[in-house]
């Protein structure tokens, strides 16, 4: 992937008012806890988390996508009627059908050529970036959005209520990934840089690979058990950040060959967020300089599709990210699936 005319012109958010701590998680398991004799404060100390938003419940994920893209909308000079793709890329959903992009598109009154909704784990936001980008590239569209907005609080009830149902210590493991989920949407707002807005960040291509053998590692969806639906989530954190790593390093090697850079031209990265075990093995295995990354997780935990550009988005607000920067973000998500971008900030 290269590109000569394309540009992120507004990456925009929205967070929840409501903050979870992780002690008050732990004490939402205190039996748990007590039977398998494990110490308060092992939640933070495990993945470096020391809180998350949550929506109010029953919040829709399509009002907090809008909230976001009103922003960016604001935040630039590209009118809602110059949109000709509109992408929703969270893991969460309005429902199967029909696509949450178009309860998006209603909300915002805007009728773009294309509209739909992309699923790919926590990689969604990116891929949606890339779709948009190839579409400008091959001169269908001038402009296009896209979308997300993550809520973990419905996952997170029903793991701890499965927690304190088994009281084991297999489904402690298997459900750490999920304790540290947080909530949020993002807007990435894509064009040909052809409207005259000030901030200019260029992207200049990227690259992409999997390791699908591993798709079993972290999954996510609903179970029928007699005759209920009921949401589940299983990881193997152990594998996932051994697996991972692994293919972050290929992808990290091509992504400089296709680029042409080498690993000193890179000035700053923004990693997916997951807690401290993953950033640290990931930029050790990179060799990138912890000083290069900007981190959310520890405040906001880990928003799936919507962590790496909202981070992004904060990085910038605080002057972490400069003009002239060679930024390279660094997504990865269950499947397994990498993608690594590069942007001129």
């Amino acid at each position: 992937m290269k590109y000569s005319r394309v540009f992120l012109d507004a990456i925009t958010y929205e967070l929840p008012a409501v903050v979870v701590t992780s002690h008050e998680l732990e004490m939402r398991l205190g039996p748990v806890y007590q039977a398998l004799r494990i110490p308060m404060g092992q939640l933070e100390a495990l993945t470096g988390i020391i809180e998350r938003r949550w929506w109010e419940p029953g919040f829709s994920v399509a009002q907090g996508a809008v909230a976001a893209a009103r922003k960016a909308f604001a935040a630039c000079r590209v009118d809602p009627k110059d949109i000709g793709v509109l992408i929703y890329a969270a893991v969460c959903r309005e429902q199967f059908e029909p696509a949450t992009a178009c309860k998006v598109a209603a909300a915002l009154g805007i009728s773009p050529e294309t509209i739909y909704d992309i699923s790919n784990a926590c990689l969604g936001v990116l891929n949606g970036i890339v779709d948009i980008a190839n579409r400008i590239e091959l001169g269908q569209v001038r402009a296009g959005l896209v979308v997300s907005c993550e809520s973990a609080r419905e996952i997170n009830d029903t793991i701890i209520e499965n927690m304190l149902q088994s009281r084991s210590m297999d489904t402690f493991k298997t459900s750490l990934a999920t304790l540290t989920g947080g909530s949020g949407a993002v807007a990435v707002l894509v064009t040909d840089g052809s409207f005259g807005n000030r901030t200019r960040r260029r992207l200049l291509g990227g690259t992409t690979l999997a390791a699908p053998q591993h798709h079993a590692l972290c999954r996510w969806g609903v179970d029928h058990v007699l005759n209920k639906a009921r949401q589940f989530m299983f990881t193997d954190s152990v594998a996932v950040l051994k697996f991972g790593v692994d293919l972050g390093l290929r992808t990290w090697a091509n992504f400089l060959s296709k680029l042409g850079w080498a690993s000193e031209m890179v000035d700053k990265v923004i990693c997916h967020q997951v807690g401290a075990g993953h950033r640290d093995a990931v930029l050790k295995a990179l060799g990138i300089a912890r000083d290069k990354e900007y981190s959310t997780y520890e405040f906001l935990g880990n928003i799936g599709t919507v962590s790496l550009p909202l981070t992004a988005a904060l990085a910038e607000e605080r002057d972490f990210l400069k003009p002239g920067d060679r930024v390279s973000l660094l997504g990865i998500g269950s499947g397994l699936n990498c993608l690594m971008l590069a942007v001129e900030w």
